[in-house]
């Protein structure tokens, strides 16, 4: 209460008085701030070896006052997927939305959102939705079309129409939830989910961050150039190589026009879309940065100096470069979101959660991208802040999932989860009354279409992961504590047989458990 006594003092009567009507019985308000594609490692206070050289003080700060989450993972590491497991409470055979294909998100299904708008929350959704449908259980929506765009990007309104806005999409989408928040009615609890397209690719940071990381190297994963073997075969065939697949206009920001006459591997074509929305301002800004950097590699490669692996680590630094600037605008805005909650009183009954859809390969195994189930893309960043219930600086080792966010979000409310959701309330962990919900993860990935990445199913422990690929009959286990990278594959061997029988017996438990269908069910052919 000193600390509540403290922070009203210092605001403004209004201010004040909004805050002391809403008592510490009140349910707490949700801002929930969402991004795409965010890896571990490219937040620092998950450490790792980017930590220094790419800081994300606005997060950090959350995870000092609240909890940051060691051992969060997704249900299935793609973007609609993630985001329909979030809603849910569902794995994504329950949910209905297993790909990101054409088929739209059933929003007439149960919801937490729904729930929370029963028990007289207000509800708003701004930016990416990625769900092929209109958000339903939402007071006020204003979504970005599909993937949306980096600059004076376009968001659909309620009545279904597209209105472009001039500036940088994550700045945008930011203003747009506080302008929401200054809307509200003060007199009703609150959930906002504020959206990010960023990181996701195109990885084309803001103006203002363009060189941030100019003349630093960014230390390269021991996996950048890993060769796959011991695993299984699909590894080869996967199209997500920063060696081969990144393109060299669309991800690398290197124009045709400014290849000088040179001829570059090519993997696929798509052009510059972001620059081709981008006003003349925005251009000279843009071509200031990258036109004498791209001249520099070109004479470098015309030159016949630079060796493949050269090239490589080329692609490497400007990918990372990009993408970490691209997720400096993301922190700025959970220091501009938790900045407002502070100045209008909402401080200590507003619970603030950061967390992605899935994680991302910063070059591990030489990829870029997600899909997999290795821990790269697996584990997502899940931080929280609720004044008065969870323990500042606390760092909780229990796995938890997507799933388990909507049973969370309505105990925090005061409200319960129907049965058959399928994940588990946090809570009493958040609250250090509970260890852990479960011991063991399942995992299912559907699509196999771009970049190549077979359907494959499986199972994690604390030590130990099992993965399935059904169509090509083939296994792969790994000891996470012995080969965090997960480079070996001990499936088969002799004095593994113990923990492989139980991951098996572990695997085919949590099949029955969630009612997983038959592989056969779901199997897709190879877009070539």
């Amino acid at each position: 209460m000193k600390t509540l006594a403290l922070l009203l003092a210092s605001l403004s009567p209004l201010a004040v008085a909004e805050e002391k009507n809403r008592s510490e019985a009140s349910p707490p308000n949700i801002v929930f701030i969402f991004s795409d594609d965010h890896a571990l490692n490219a937040i620092s206070s998950y450490g790792g070896p980017l930590s220094k050289i790419a800081p994300t003080p606005h997060i950090d700060q959350l995870a000092k006052e609240g909890a940051l989450f060691q051992n969060s993972f997704c249900a299935n590491s793609i973007c609609g997927p993630s985001r329909a497991s979030i809603l849910t409470g569902k794995h994504s055979h329950k949910n209905g939305f297993l790909r990101n294909t054409k088929r739209p998100f059933d929003g007439n299904q149960w919801t937490f959102i729904k729930e929370l708008q029963k028990a007289n929350y207000q509800t708003a959704i701004i930016g990416k939705w990625h769900l092929k449908s209109k958000p339903t259980g939402f007071d006020h929506w204003e979504i970005l079309p599909g993937q949306g765009n980096y600059y004076n990007p376009d968001f659909i309104q309620m009545n279904g129409k597209r209105k472009r806005f001039k500036g940088y999409v994550t700045d945008i989408t930011t203003n747009k939830a506080i302008d929401w928040l200054n809307s509200r009615d003060k007199t009703k609890p609150f959930i906002l989910m504020c959206q990010h397209k960023a990181p996701h690719r195109t990885f084309s940071p803001a103006l203002r961050h363009l060189d941030a990381f100019n003349g630093i190297k960014i230390p390269e994963p021991a996996t950048l150039f890993d060769d796959y073997s011991t695993r299984s075969k699909t590894l080869k065939e996967n199209e997500m190589e920063i060696d081969r697949h990144l393109t060299w206009g669309y991800d690398l920001k290197l124009r045709k026009g400014e290849r000088q006459g040179v001829v570059l591997p090519e993997f696929r074509d798509y052009g510059t879309p972001e620059y081709n929305r981008m006003n003349p301002q925005q251009k000279a800004a843009w071509d200031a940065h990258f036109k004498p950097l791209n001249k520099k590699f070109i004479t470098a490669y015309k030159s016949g100096t630079m060796s493949h692996q050269d090239v490589v680590r080329w692609k490497y630094q400007r990918y990372l470069k990009n993408y970490l600037g691209t997720v400096k605008a993301v922190d700025d805005s959970v220091g501009k979101l938790t900045k407002y909650l502070k100045d209008n009183g909402l401080s200590e009954n507003t619970i603030v959660i950061y967390s992605s859809d899935q994680g991302f390969y910063l070059g591990e195994h030489g990829w870029f991208d997600k899909r997999w189930m290795f821990e790269e893309s697996f584990k997502m960043p899940f931080v929280i802040k609720w004044p008065g219930q969870i323990k500042p600086n606390s760092r909780p080792e229990a796995m938890i999932q997507n799933i388990d966010y909507a049973p969370t979000f309505l105990e925090m409310a005061g409200l319960s989860a129907p049965p058959e959701v399928q994940g588990k309330s946090i809570v009493n962990i958040l609250k250090g009354k509970e260890q852990s919900v479960r011991k063991a993860l399942y995992y299912a990935y559907y699509e196999h279409g771009e970049h190549s990445v077979p359907q494959h199913f499986g199972v994690r422990t604390k030590t130990h992961k099992l993965i399935h690929f059904p169509f090509t009959k083939e296994w792969n286990l790994f000891d996470l504590q012995a080969d965090p990278q997960e480079i070996n594959n001990i499936y088969g061997q002799k004095e593994h047989a113990a923990i492989q029988e139980h991951l098996h017996a572990e695997y085919q438990r949590l099949r029955s458990e969630f009612d997983a269908p038959p592989y056969e069910k779901f199997k897709t052919k190879r877009k070539k």
